[in-house]
């Protein structure tokens, strides 16, 4: 069975110049510098397995957060930033979550990559 955390790789890295590297004792994927998702698990002692992704901004999050609490919730350290935790249960919807991520590193790639045809 994969781990949450190798689904997790094959989805962040196949995307466009996505590379890994730790951040904060963490997982964390970055484009251009930039961290767009980053793998938690039991962070801090809270007990959850979760991926962090960037949204939109504060409306977005918390809009996410309202609408289906039991998946998104807010990060410690990254909730100020606008990003939220998705939970990685066994119920975890990995459709969205794939989703998810893709939205995140467009948020976080550099305009270049972007026009050049992003993912």
């Amino acid at each position: 069975m994969t781990s949450p955390l190798d689904r997790i790789r094959a989805i962040a890295l196949v995307l466009p110049d996505s590379e890994e590297r730790e951040s904060h004792g963490q997982p964390t994927f970055f484009v251009a510098g930039k961290p767009f998702a980053q793998f938690r698990d039991d962070h801090h002692g809270d007990g959850r397995t979760a991926v962090g992704v960037r949204t939109s901004g504060p409306d977005e999050q918390a809009k996410l957060i309202a609408s289906a609490p039991d998946t998104y919730a807010t990060p410690s350290s990254l909730g100020t930033e606008h990003w939220v935790a998705i939970d990685l249960s066994a119920e975890a919807d990995w459709t969205l979550v794939e989703d998810r991520i893709a939205r995140s590193w467009e948020l976080s790639a550099p305009a270049a990559l972007l026009e050049a045809g992003g993912r």
